[in-house]
């Protein structure tokens, strides 16, 4: 049971980046923390993982070790599920990545309705725009907005796809007026989320006609949020998911333009790792989320939400 408990206490600690943190959540103390990893490394007779008094880093066996024993531990968890009352109440931690925007308009305000069902079962967000890797980063489900996943262990559950927009403080509307045609966009003052499939070519369609406009960035950002604020100071026109913007439009802080051109869907998917048997945390956290939007998201964001 201790080769066990060394495992937990070697994977929480490089999956969290901290032995405290890791501590924390095993409930045990620092110092008991410590011995374990110390008695793994003395019994491999190896060093996993190297520190200083700034950080931490695995070693190349410590990365080894780590993608074998997470896919021994999170067996073992689902073999817990399959004989024990998680099933029906999960409890533990689930580590949930996703965009800033999206964990602020969607996840956080669903948590407490979320923890007063499942009060046993806590919940860390990780807000990240780029798509970190399930082992090293620990992470239980992503809320991702790519069509497919290059790696055929990592399964989608669609949540559905949403409207983009473009729009624009009245200030500056007001300073620079609106554009009634794409080839218009090209003069303005453009605010651009950077990591967009090819974000300085946009393509916009009415109808059969198709419309592709080069656009280059007054700003240009790796988050929708910095966009966001940048376009309510008046800097420019962004161009962001519509859920991102719709209550600065409802409060007329900022204007569409552009309405009767349509930009590309994006689509957004819950990703998790593929199980035998999918953990009963990741099923209620899936289901409870694809609620949530379908209740709480205003008229013409989604053009559809999966069941």
């Amino acid at each position: 049971m201790d080769r066990l408990l060394q495992l937990e206490v070697f994977s929480r600690t490089a999956e969290l980046g901290s032995l405290s943190k890791a501590a924390e959540i095993l409930r045990m103390s620092n110092a008991a923390a410590s011995r374990h990893l110390s008695a793994l490394e003395e019994r491999l007779a190896v060093r996993l993982i190297e520190r200083n008094t700034r950080r931490q880093w695995l070693t190349e066996a410590g990365q080894e070790l780590l993608q074998r024993c997470s896919t021994l531990l999170n067996e073992l968890a689902e073999a817990e599920d399959a004989v024990s009352d998680r099933a029906l109440s999960p409890k533990g931690m689930l580590r949930v990545t996703s965009s800033l925007s999206f964990a602020m308009i969607y996840m956080a305000p669903m948590l407490p309705a979320f923890r007063k069902l499942y009060p046993k079962l806590d919940v860390q967000i990780i807000a990240a725009n780029r798509y970190p890797d399930f082992i090293e980063a620990g992470i239980d489900v992503a809320i991702r907005t790519r069509e497919q996943e290059p790696d055929s262990n990592i399964i989608i559950r669609r949540i559905g796809q949403m409207r983009r927009v473009l729009a624009a403080a009245p200030s500056y509307l007001a300073a620079h007026g609106i554009p009634e045609h794409p080839a218009d966009l090209a003069r303005h003052d453009m605010l651009i989320y950077n990591l967009a499939n090819d974000p300085y070519s946009l393509r916009l369609q009415k109808g059969n006609a198709v419309q592709t406009v080069r656009i280059a960035p007054t700003l240009d950002s790796n988050d929708g949020q910095v966009i966001r604020g940048a376009a309510l100071a008046g800097l420019g026109i962004l161009i962001q998911p519509l859920y991102i913007v719709q209550g600065d439009i409802g409060a007329g802080k900022l204007v569409p333009v552009l309405m009767d051109w349509e930009l590309p869907l994006l689509t957004m998917n819950v990703a998790y790792q593929n199980r035998v048997r999918l953990p009963a945390k990741i099923r209620v956290f899936s289901d409870f989320l694809v609620d949530h939007i379908r209740a709480h998201s205003d008229a013409g964001i989604w053009i559809e939400t999966t069941s």
